[in-house]
């Protein structure tokens, strides 16, 4: 693998619009799991879009010196029926959308699993989307730590707290959301958001968000 063609990503739970980009961008993906886990990322959230605004769904991780720990040892805690919360907020978000019906059955699966580890549930949901999106290309899971600038590296620069608009390869395309008529579009949710919305037509969708792509 050429430093040029691969991209080093963080693990993400529905990873985001501009994370998804990246497995269009480079035919080689590394997904990092010996980096220290921190609060507050997509690592154990998502935001998908509600009859209120960006709703924020995160999933509570078992206490411990968090700073201290490989993200591949971070434990889900279900002492919380977050599983419970997380499908009723993207069924009341999505009920409505056009391809809700399509793809419940597949997320909602993926919810009831009751995985030890975080990065377990989310590289089945990665792999699952990726199918789903019909993305093709490398991907692999770190074995040790990769230093910054060995390859092109997104494992920070994708971020609750970032905005995208500094990410040259990414462009915030509007599509049709549930509630974007009286909310306004919302930029960069989920990627479930365009799946449920656009259907078999979020791969094209995701594809207008390459600056390359979008006028085209």
């Amino acid at each position: 693998m050429g430093a040029e063609d691969t991209v080093l990503l963080s693990t993400s739970y529905f990873g985001s619009i501009q994370y998804f980009t990246k497995f269009l961008l480079f035919p080689n993906r590394s997904v990092e799991r010996y980096d220290h886990y921190t609060k507050q990322t997509y690592r154990n959230r998502c935001n998908i879009f509600g009859a209120n605004g960006v709703l924020p769904l995160s999933i509570p991780v078992q206490k411990g010196p968090l700073h201290k720990t490989y993200v591949k040892d971070i434990r889900i805690d279900y002492s919380k029926n977050w599983r419970k919360l997380h499908w009723k907020g993207i069924e009341s978000a999505y009920m409505h959308s056009p391809f809700f019906e399509f793809y419940m059955d597949d997320i909602r699966e993926y919810l009831e699993k009751q995985h030890e580890f975080l990065l377990d549930l989310n590289n089945e949901i990665l792999e699952y989307l990726l199918e789903t999106l019909e993305i093709e290309g490398s991907l692999t899971y770190t074995e040790g730590f990769t230093e910054s600038g060995e390859f092109t590296d997104c494992r920070e620069a994708i971020h609750p707290k970032k905005t995208p608009v500094n990410d040259t390869s990414f462009i915030a395309t509007p599509y049709p959301q549930v509630f974007a008529d009286r909310l306004g579009f919302q930029e960069n949710l989920s990627i479930i958001d365009m799946l449920f919305n656009e259907g078999p037509n979020a791969r094209v969708m995701l594809e207008q968000c390459l600056p390359q792509k979008a006028h085209q």
